[in-house]
């Protein structure tokens, strides 16, 4: 139980140190985290029951080699790559937006740090640590929490490519 206690306790002293900004980058990161997680959960139990839909749905079609038909198989590839694709986009923009919030983070901690410096001076040290804390954490953290999304945002979207490309595969004209 002490050591919940103590991890608590470290965690709300980093967020503390860190100014209100690394609360911004926590909810952005839990709601990036939380769709890679969806995307990873459709990718593997959705996915399959949507191709098998989808070829099923072809091959119950008779005469598909006329220009229409060729139309309805683009469409079913197009409804699938929509359905990999989506959120992706979302995940990058996060990705992207972490490192400028760990900037503001930076922004807000030096002006705090001059704010210090217009009232007391450079004699008070242990105010301006506190600022040049609250500069730097938000801007560690912002560049950590888009760099763990990096290599999975490009395995998510490799991923969705192969997977239209193998329905466009399946969808096979007779």
């Amino acid at each position: 139980m002490n050591i919940f206690s103590d991890v608590y306790i470290a965690i709300r002293s980093f967020f503390e140190a860190g100014g209100p900004v690394l609360w911004g980058i926590l909810a952005v990161t839990i709601i990036m985290w939380t769709l890679i997680v969806e995307r990873f959960w459709f990718f593997r139990y959705v996915l399959p029951e949507r191709i098998k839909q989808t070829t099923s749905q072809w091959q119950a079609r008779k005469g598909n080699q006329t220009w229409y038909s060729n139309k309805i198989k683009d469409q079913l590839i197009s409804e699938i790559s929509v359905d990999t694709h989506r959120f992706i986009l979302t995940i990058e923009t996060m990705m992207l937006i972490l490192p400028l919030l760990g900037l503001l983070g930076t922004v807000v901690g030096m002006i705090k740090v001059f704010d210090v410096m217009t009232f007391f001076g450079t004699g008070n040290a242990r105010l301006m640590a506190s600022g040049v804390s609250q500069a730097t954490i938000p801007t560690m953290a912002g560049l950590v929490a888009a760099i763990s999304g990096l290599y999975i945002a490009n395995l998510l979207k490799r991923k969705a490519d192969v997977e239209v490309a193998k329905v466009s595969d399946l969808l096979v004209n007779e």
